[in-house]
């Protein structure tokens, strides 16, 4: 596994849905959530950069968005959240989406070992690479 450590400001400006785990399903909330923001982006026809951002944050919190093309200049119910991150473990992940869960897990294992302190937010991109 190829993790990389990366010093640079990483910054996200999303919008989308937030919502709590209930049951330790945080797919099956993230999911629901995503359904729930593409809806309003393509009802309200927002540009958009096509990536599926997950957040996940202390308190079993989990937010589901979306990046803009442009910031929206009419009322949406879409929720908006940044975030900076100034240090980050980076991973890209190439193969069935069924094994994203394991190799999740197979990287926070890889980086305590390496006697990194993982902390929140956890933030995973899906994107069509």
């Amino acid at each position: 596994m190829n993790i990389e450590i990366i010093t640079e400001i990483f910054e996200l400006d999303v919008y989308g849905f937030s919502g709590v785990v209930a049951n330790g399903d945080y797919a099956g909330t993230a999911f629901k959530l995503m359904d729930k923001m593409w809806q309003v982006v393509k009802s309200n026809k927002l540009e958009n950069k096509g990536r599926n951002i997950w957040i996940y944050e202390e308190g079993n919190a989990v937010f589901a968005g979306v990046e803009l093309d442009t910031i929206p200049t009419h009322d949406i119910t879409l929720e908006h959240k940044s975030s900076s991150l100034a240090k980050y473990a980076y991973y890209k992940h190439i193969g069935s989406y069924s094994l994203i869960k394991q190799v999740g897990q197979n990287m926070r294992n890889e980086l305590k070992s390496s006697d990194f302190e993982i902390v929140f937010p956890y933030v995973e991109i899906y994107g069509h690479w």
